[in-house]
């Protein structure tokens, strides 16, 4: 089992890092554009491993080393600039970054699942649609993912219940359109109350990501284990629920766009796309959403 990276910065290895860890792959390549930076990188997971019981190959390469990779992950990306408070300032830079990896990737490596991780992760999830030709089943982005699990673990501590045991989902954009669907929110079969309180931890939720970046300059752990996440499930056919940033194809009347929805994840990507009944609230937020992410595109595309 095959996995390339593109972009071995910290999220690319902290995603390595947790792929080789968890043994989900037996080989993994990094494709950067300081190739002597990923050759290091490769080097040192590689004297790492050797404290496994179960051997991972590790190595540098160009585009053209991710052929008969299953899954391919877009990590790379412009420099962020300091004290960003919006990701679609790294639209315009990241999609003609987009535009001159996607083809290659898609060239090489035809049948590959790819997950984008680069922000604006929806946008550029779209793009790549459009960039390699792939059937939407097998392109997917991070989405709300992380925004999610930081939402699962604010309510964890007002709830008394374990994150894992919730079931509570942040959709639509990964940023400021993003929305908490507390309307199908539960916890062992029993709804989530919708409380002003709870719709405070959303909100919290939604500027932890920002607070990281200021704070230490990159966020890399939650977003890199969050990608090694969906990369396990398909990987493994583990088929797990989790919210990613798709092609959306006529849910609540929304075409044309990518935004995070709960999908399930397998070895052909995304198996299926679930359609909560939303309420009008949530109904709005998500083709608000829609319109954000849309105008987002239009300017880069």
């Amino acid at each position: 089992m095959k996995v390339t990276i593109v972009g071995p910065g910290t999220v690319g290895m902290v995603l390595a890092y947790t792929l080789m860890l968890r043994r989900v792959a037996r080989e993994i390549v990094l494709v950067g554009r300081n190739r002597t930076k990923a050759e290091g990188e490769a080097l040192d997971l590689m004297h790492a491993q050797a404290f496994l019981q179960v051997p991972v190959r590790v190595r540098a390469g160009e585009i053209e080393d991710a052929e008969g990779s299953e899954v391919v992950v877009i990590c790379a990306s412009v420099p962020t600039p300091e004290g960003i408070t919006d990701r679609n300032v790294l639209a315009r830079g990241n999609y003609k970054l987009m535009a001159g990896l996607l083809p290659g990737i898609a060239r090489v490596a035809p049948e590959a699942k790819l997950v984008m991780v680069s922000n604006p992760v929806d946008a550029l999830t779209w793009q790549a649609l459009a960039l390699t030709g792939f059937p939407p089943e097998r392109v997917m982005g991070t989405g709300t993912l992380v925004d999610s699990i930081r939402f699962r673990e604010l309510l964890s501590e007002m709830l008394s219940v374990h994150p894992d045991d919730l079931r509570a989902y942040i959709l639509g954009e990964h940023g400021e359109h993003q929305f908490p669907a507390m309307s199908v929110a539960q916890a062992g079969g029993e709804r989530i109350d919708d409380t002003p309180e709870r719709r405070v931890l959303c909100e919290r939720a939604k500027g932890f990501g920002i607070e990281v970046f200021r704070k230490k300059g990159n966020t890399c752990y939650a977003i890199g284990l969050a990608a090694a996440y969906v990369v396990e499930s398909i990987l493994m056919n583990e088929r797990r629920t989790m919210p990613l940033s798709v092609r959306i194809d006529g849910y609540l009347g929304v075409s044309g766009v990518c935004l995070s929805v709960p999908v399930v994840v397998g070895k052909n990507g995304v198996e299926r796309c679930l359609k909560p009944e939303l309420n009008e609230e949530e109904k709005n937020a998500f083709l608000a959403a829609a319109e954000a992410v849309k105008k987002v595109i239009g300017e880069i595309g």
